[in-house]
Formats: C-alpha cells, sequence, structure tokens
C-alpha cells in the first residue's frame, strides 16, 4: 500500500456498535433457561428500538437479521464457558485489524474453517449472517437506517478527507470524488468470505479501485501466505490500511537494455523499499500484482508517453537554441521534484523511476 487513508468517524459506525453488543450482551450471556425476547435488547435502547421494528416488519432483510440473531443465540446457549472464551478471544482479534495486519499473535485470528472446526452448526449460521450484513437489503431498512445513516454518505465524509484522487493500493487507478453522485466499491480488506466477525467493521472496509478490488484482491486472504507449497497456513504482515504512523514506499526501476521499443517485462526490474517493510511490501505485491501492473503501465501505458514529453521537449530545445522546450538532464530533475513533491499526481512515483532508468540505461545518453 503506497500511502495509508485517515480514517474518518461516522454515524455508521453504529452497525458495529450494535454487532458488538449482540455478541457479548446477548451471545455470550444466552441460557437456556432464558428465552430469547426484545428485552434482551434494554440495555442498548437504540438497538432495542430497530429490533423492536424488525420484530413487527414483513420485510426480507428484517426477517434475516432477527431470526439469525435469535437462531445463534440458542446455540450460544448451549456452550460451556471455556468455549464462550474462546469465541469471544475470535471475535475481538478479527476486529483488532490493526494488529492482524501486524501479524500480532496476541490478535487470535479466526477463519469460518477455523470456527466450522469446532463449532460447526454455528459456523453455517455465522457465515451466512455476517456475510449477508453489509448488504442494500438490509442496510437500506428504515428503522435501521434511522440509527446509522447511509454508506454514501460515510463514502462522502471519507472522501472529502482523504482526497488523493487515486487508489493507495495501487497508485495508478483514480478512485471517485466528492464531486461525483458515484463512489467506488469498499473492499472487505479480510475477507468476508473467508472471516467471521468484521463484515461491518470499518476499519476492515476499505474503498478502493476497480482493478484492485474485482481483478486482483479479488477473494485473496491478505494475512496468509498464498499458495503455500507446504499447505500449511503461513501468517504474513500486510499494510494496515488506517495507519497513523507515516511511511513511504521507495521504488527504483532499472532496464536490461536501452532499446524501449524491445524491452520485455521480464527486462524490467522493479525494486522496493524500504527494508523495514519487506514483509509488508511482499504481502502488498502479492494480492494486488503490483509488479505486473507497474510493468505493464511503464511499457504500455505511461512509459511511452512520458518519452515522448522528454524528447518533445529535446528536440523543441535544440531546434530553438534553447529559448524554449528543455534538456533531458534539467527535465529530469523538475520530474524528481514533482515526484518528491507529488508522488502520486500524474502517476509521478513511476514517471520519475522509468525515466531515471531511461537515462541510467543511456536511452538519452548522446546528449545528456
Amino acid at each position: 500500500m503506497l500511502f495509508p487513508y485517515t480514517y474518518v468517524p461516522h454515524q455508521m459506525e453504529k452497525m458495529q456498535k450494535f454487532i458488538d453488543f449482540i455478541f457479548f450482551e446477548v451471545w455470550c450471556k444466552a441460557l437456556p433457561s432464558v428465552p430469547f425476547g426484545l428485552d434482551l435488547f434494554d440495555a442498548e435502547p437504540e438497538l432495542h428500538e430497530v429490533m423492536e421494528a424488525f420484530f413487527y416488519s414483513d420485510a426480507q432483510g428484517a426477517d434475516f437479521f432477527l431470526g439469525h440473531v435469535e437462531r445463534i443465540y440458542a446455540l450460544f446457549s448451549t456452550f460451556t464457558p471455556p468455549q464462550i472464551e474462546q469465541l469471544q478471544g475470535w471475535y475481538q482479534g478479527n476486529n483488532d485489524l490493526e494488529k492482524v495486519c501486524a501479524n500480532d499473535p496476541a490478535a487470535e485470528l479466526a477463519r469460518y474453517v477455523d470456527v466450522a472446526a469446532a463449532y460447526p452448526e454455528l459456523e453455517k449460521h455465522l457465515a451466512t449472517f455476517f456475510k449477508g450484513l453489509y448488504s442494500k437489503t438490509l442496510l437500506d431498512l428504515a428503522p435501521l437506517r434511522a440509527k446509522i445513516g447511509e454508506i454514501g454518505d460515510h463514502y462522502q465524509a471519507f472522501v472529502s478527507v482523504n482526497h488523493s484522487g487515486k487508489c493507495p493500493f495501487c497508485g495508478i487507478s483514480p478512485l471517485l470524488g466528492e464531486y461525483t453522485t458515484k463512489r467506488d466499491a469498499y473492499d472487505h480488506y479480510l475477507p468476508k468470505a473467508l472471516y467471521p466477525f468484521n463484515s461491518i467493521n470499518f476499519r476492515n472496509l476499505v474503498p478502493t479501485c476497480h482493478h484492485c478490488n474485482s481483478s486482483y484482491k479479488t477473494s485473496k486472504n491478505p494475512a496468509y501466505v498464498q499458495k503455500d507449497p507446504t499447505s500449511e497456513a503461513v501468517r504474513r504482515k500486510v499494510f494496515y490500511p488506517f495507519s497513523t504512523t507515516p511511511y513511504a514506499i521507495d521504488l527504483q526501476v532499472t532496464f536490461d537494455h536501452a532499446d524501449i521499443e524491445k524491452l520485455a517485462p521480464t527486462e524490467i526490474k522493479l525494486m522496493f523499499g524500504p527494508t523495514n517493510l519487506a514483509e509488508q511490501i511482499e504481502t502488498w505485491k502479492d494480492v494486488y500484482g503490483i509488479e505486473e501492473r507497474y510493468r505493464e503501465k511503464l511499457l504500455n501505458g505511461g512509459g511511452k508517453a512520458w518519452l515522448v514529453e522528454i524528447r518533445d521537449e529535446w528536440r523543441w530545445h535544440d531546434e530553438s537554441a534553447g529559448a524554449d522546450g528543455q534538456t533531458p538532464d534539467k527535465y529530469l530533475r523538475a520530474v524528481k521534484r514533482h515526484a518528491e513533491q507529488s508522488p502520486y499526481a500524474n502517476e509521478n512515483f513511476l514517471k520519475n523511476g522509468f525515466l531515471q532508468a531511461c537515462k541510467n540505461t543511456g536511452v538519452f545518453k548522446p546528449i545528456v
């Protein structure tokens, strides 16, 4: 991830608060002798109002939510204290995204396969419930929307603060901003298909460009090594999307030769830093296909256009005896400044890497 988002508090966080209450105060305290009823929600008045409205509603989303809360309550009522403690640890771990991303052993990360191994019947109901929480069928219901607001409002608040205009997971695709009526999709950073408990946690919901979300990441699990040859579950570090610790990704580009027109993807070397983020960088490259996409950009996208720009400047400079245009050295100095000051505007970080590689390989050698 090239740069972190700033987390933006919003009314929609209340939905996670409701789920926290249901998990800890209703499910984890379920007893066989205490029947399920609306009185279980008395300590959370706004949630009680929602549950009461759902009880009298015939809307599909209302029935889905209330019915699953009741069915899961019945299952929890049969569990022993050690089992409840284990489930609480999993719930807390899955929702502590910062520790999960740091591969902190204090966060007990649990996938559906882990839940199924210990609680097969519960896993079925949890999977249906949590995968269905992030849906228009539920979130658009008036009683709930009145309490938590709308996802479109959250997006507008989010992009008014995070207004780089670029997807931080690739730096090459734009994100729709605050002056559009549409929005980009929220990606479940820990996929909702794989993980229970955090499908409506906005620290696990990150606006992402279409290619990062739908073409490359898809359902990949960032917290685990992909296709591990030993077939064992191996954890790894991954960038936390809302990190408050600033960092900068370094990129150096080298070519095997100076014939740009005949350059193949395998003849472009991309070196990333800093070394203290090496594991997070490797995860990022794997999940989002970064090296493939950057090489494509350099070969068939921006690279050719940038080369035309610098050669045009060079030609204008020579034809005007220095009155117009720029030499490659002067142009490169300007690009480097732009990359330092605004690395993601106009893909300056890639442009600088590409043109520096051209210079170092001798593309401009006859004149520079």
